[in-house]
């Protein structure tokens, strides 16, 4: 991912040959998690490149929480029990933050490992079919407006439908006209907090997902990924290498993503302290 100064509309027409990097005018930084044909580290087996990352001054999360939004009427029933897909989630956040598998970004500006918790809410009102970044940030905040806990240090995640995409500019995720990427995750400014989100579009298409993986397994994939990089990269300008790729970035989708802690679905993130990518840290 190249580390670029971009307006929206450059989006429109520019080829994306590995994951983006995008810093906007308005402080927002969004971090595409790219298609494994699109990877930095599917072009080199064994992780992207063998530079370290470099600390640029910016903010990490110490103490991360994370919360799960499950938009749409498909994710749980009419009593409000949910999926067995949005149950899983469940279970993968509420040991995440413990695991070997987390405690791969500690060596990175004194992040804490701990409990992130699994609190979420479901919006049983369907997302359109195209779930703009717009729309995604609404959503957010419509889950903030009704008395949702503002927190600077919560990675809010929001769960698509099958019967939605994610789009941002004319790049799509699986199920959209123009598939680049698999997640993503960014910041807006919500009434003067700095608000963390990712989006986690359903794993629909091939590449988007991993051999063997069980739809559950692809999200945990992703949302690992990105909650990591949320994490030590929340504004664009804390933890990233000369090329613009953030710590899961260098690893991802080469080596293989894995079934770790619990059962769960996880890729390698790179270590400074080795030079290369790590399944786990003590």
């Amino acid at each position: 991912m190249k580390r670029i100064l971009v307006v929206l509309a450059f989006l429109s027409f520019a080829p994306f040959a590995f994951a983006q990097r995008i810093d906007e005018t308005n402080g927002k930084h969004t971090q595409l998690y790219p298609t494994k044909d699109k990877a930095p580290g599917w072009a080199r087996p064994g992780g992207g490149g063998g530079q370290n990352l470099t600390y640029h001054g910016g903010p990490t999360i110490t103490n991360a929480k994370a919360f799960l939004i499950f938009w749409g009427s498909s994710w749980a029933d009419s009593r409000g029990n949910l999926n067995p897909v949005a149950s899983e989630m469940l279970g993968f956040f509420g040991q995440f933050g413990t695991s070997g598998e987390y405690k791969t970004i500690t060596q990175y500006s004194g992040i804490q490992s701990g409990n992130l918790g699994n609190s979420f809410w479901w919006d049983p009102s369907d997302p359109p079919t195209n779930v703009t970044d717009a729309a995604l940030e609404g959503e957010v905040a419509k889950y903030l407006n009704q008395g949702g806990v503002v927190d600077t240090s919560t990675v809010y995640s929001v769960f698509l439908p099958a019967s939605s995409y994610s789009s941002f500019g004319t790049s799509t995720s699986c199920g959209g006209p123009h598939l680049v990427y698999c997640a993503y995750h960014s910041n807006f400014n919500y009434n003067g907090t700095d608000i963390k989100y990712s989006s986690l579009p359903y794993p629909s298409c091939g590449g988007c997902q991993w051999l063997g993986f069980t739809v559950a397994q692809n999200f945990e994939h992703f949302a690992c990924h990105e909650t990591r990089e949320a994490v030590t990269d929340p504004d664009g300008n804390a933890w990233f290498d000369r090329r613009g790729n953030e710590a899961d970035d260098k690893c991802a989708w080469s080596p293989a993503p894995f079934v770790g802690t619990g059962g769960y679905g996880y890729q390698w993130d790179w270590s400074n302290a080795v030079s290369g990518c790590i399944q786990t840290a003590p």
